[in-house]
């Protein structure tokens, strides 16, 4: 499996479908593990980090998984390749920028990805398409038993399983789900949700995680701690937040027509506008008149774009993903009017130009 290759699918977490996907792009369940024979990864000598990478391999290779994954050496990428995995939510920035022995195990089709030596020996992450915390749970499951069955984790009966920071010590799991937020964001409700919600022990980040920006109005709402909680607790937390933000998002969407039809179609209308005619763009711009025009296809007041494709246009138009797909490293200002030429081709090919009249 070539990244060239993968850069031509759309990763599971912006499919666009799965329950209650006109809000919730994806449910992700991730474990942190550690091997009992090593010391944590700050801990870790250049030998132990190699060490680690060929004992998981090994355990991979004796598994049905070996034959259906792929093991990529990520000490071996460059910058574009890490950057290319990053967006697509399969690596994150620490184990990019790690250094030493590294690696991501992937699915081809990006269910799950298994990181080696990130801030712990071990980091799974199943993704599920829409809100699905129950199926990716189980699948998840299934993973780890898989896993621990060929490898030994650092866990004690006291305090579960071992990990490098206390708080996800215990279970080791954290539940987060990706939402599309516009409506919250335009009605200025969004800061005051997530400070209700910080007094209960969810955590909000943005789109690439902890300390990324908020882009697209795309966040990420998980459990904070771990420790003195059970998985189903932890998953019982997380399904009682994510229907509330939902049911909020609905009502801002609500008031937002009854407020003025006019205006909402004409604010999403100009943004698609934009997006179709705009000769230079950047990412960020670009995934600002995207949400408009997501919300807008799924309020009824745009026809001619599929969600599918808007969702493509969110993961292809990003910086590393535009190169892999031009084949070929693009200054700023050469992504900038690539970028527009990708969403001019992209869109018109779905009669981008004309949002539907109401």
């Amino acid at each position: 499996m070539k990244l060239e290759e993968l850069a031509q699918q759309t990763g599971e977490w912006m499919r666009g479908n799965g329950p209650e996907s006109d809000i919730v792009m994806s449910s992700r369940v991730r474990l942190a593990r550690n091997l009992a024979d090593f010391p944590f990864i700050r801990k870790c000598t250049p030998q132990d980090r190699a060490a680690i990478a060929a004992a998981v391999r090994r355990a991979i290779d004796a598994l049905p998984l070996g034959s259906e994954t792929e093991f990529v050496d990520v000490s071996k990428l460059g910058d574009l390749d890490r950057q290319f995995l990053m967006e697509r939510q399969l690596i994150s920035h620490e184990l990019s920028e790690a250094e030493g022995a590294r690696a991501v195990i992937l699915d081809p089709h990006e269910r799950f990805s298994i990181m080696v030596n990130e801030e712990d020996h071990l980091r799974l992450q199943v993704m599920q398409s829409g809100l699905d915390l129950e199926t990716a749970w189980k699948r998840m499951n299934e993973l780890d038993d898989l896993l621990e069955s060929k490898l030994t984790y650092a866990f004690t009966k006291k305090l579960g399983y071992l990990t490098a920071c206390p708080t996800n010590v215990g279970t080791g799991l954290r539940i987060s789900v990706m939402l599309h937020l516009p409506a919250l964001v335009a009605t200025k409700q969004i800061e005051k949700v997530f400070r209700a919600f910080s007094k209960i022990n969810v955590a909000v980040r943005g789109l690439f995680g902890e300390g990324s920006q908020f882009m697209g109005d795309l966040y990420q709402v998980s459990n904070q701690m771990t420790l003195g909680k059970s998985e189903d607790q932890i998953l019982q937390r997380v399904s009682e937040v994510i229907p509330r933000l939902i049911e909020y998002e609905r009502k801002a969407r609500e008031f937002l027509v009854e407020e003025s039809r006019d205006d909402l179609h004409d604010h999403v209308s100009r943004a698609l506008g934009i997006l179709c005619t705009a000769k230079k763009i950047s990412s960020e711009e670009t995934m600002h008149y995207l949400s408009k025009v997501r919300m807008g296809v799924n309020m009824g007041l745009i026809d001619s774009v599929a969600i599918p494709t808007v969702n493509k246009l969110f993961m292809h138009t990003q910086p590393a993903h535009l190169q892999k797909l031009c084949g070929q490293k693009l200054s700023v200002s050469a992504r900038n009017t690539e970028r527009a030429n990708y969403l001019h081709q992209h869109l018109s090919e779905n009669g981008g130009a004309d949002p539907k009249r109401n």
